[in-house]
């Protein structure tokens, strides 16, 4: 029941990914060969709304749970991942920043091809659970109060208007959040949120700081097996959480400046 759940996260699934986006893109033949792995290790993958609605219920969980992630709304998403996952028959959640997705929204932030709102009805009729990702992909722990609550609720009602559904889940740009940031999500209507961490998912890191580990383009077979079995993981990202530790002291920094210039 508390077991930890390895939660992955994808971005990009492409043949020629550009200079953006080529470090946390995957390869579309890499891709298959880790789904097909999972497979047949015997693990059940399921949406972040189904974990998070298990673990409010404290109700038992299928046989070795994981997570199948993909964030910001690449055109590879539908392209490569969904016919893979279709196969398999594998539940998988996307995040979508509304403003970089082709269409009557788009903001041009998009780092590469992105999906259009028929390609994310057409993988949502797949079983696909969308959820958010913010309206323009800020770092939201940097932005005023009504500066975040326009990206988390625009992001909702534009989801709800072209799915009929407004999505429950959330993903955090970059991995970025604070104390005011979650609260904010879940005011804003969302009922669980997924940080990155590269560490399992626990049930006591509460349901919005879900943690994730980072499919890489270089992550290689035999490193991937490691991280959905939860092995080593601490060790392979050693270097990227002491980066994330560091940067998160220089955000907390500008956050002091910026609250001392405005009491100036």
């Amino acid at each position: 029941m508390n077991a930890p759940v390895p939660i992955l996260m994808y971005h990009a699934v492409s043949t020629a990914p550009n200079d953006a986006t080529r470090a946390l893109s995957v390869a579309p033949e890499a891709f298959a060969e880790q789904i097909a792995l999972i497979d047949d290790l015997g693990f059940t993958p399921v949406s972040t709304a189904q974990l998070a609605q298990w673990w409010r219920a404290t109700g038992p969980l299928p046989d070795r749970p994981v997570l199948i992630t993909f964030d910001d709304g690449y055109e590879g998403v539908h392209r490569h991942a969904l016919p893979v996952l279709a196969k398999h028959g594998f539940a998988s959640t996307l995040f979508v920043s509304t403003g970089w997705l082709r269409g009557t929204y788009d903001t041009g932030g998009g780092l590469d091809t992105m999906l259009d709102w028929d390609q994310v009805r057409e993988l949502a009729g797949e079983g696909v659970e969308i959820g958010g990702h913010s309206h323009t992909h800020p770092q939201l722990d940097q932005l005023t109060d009504d500066a975040l609550r326009f990206e988390l609720t625009r992001c909702r009602e534009i989801v709800a208007d072209e799915l009929g559904t407004a999505p429950v889940s959330f993903a955090y740009p970059y991995g970025y959040s604070s104390r005011r940031v979650r609260e904010a999500v879940r005011e804003a209507g969302y009922a669980q949120a997924l940080a990155v961490g590269n560490a399992l998912a626990r049930r006591r890191q509460g349901p919005y700081a879900l943690q994730r580990v980072t499919v890489h383009r270089n992550t290689g077979i035999e490193e991937f097996e490691r991280l959905v079995e939860g092995r080593a993981i601490a060790r392979n990202f050693a270097r990227d959480r002491a980066l994330t530790k560091g940067y998160a002291m220089v955000r907390r920094a500008r956050q002091v400046r910026k609250a001392i210039r405005s009491r100036v």
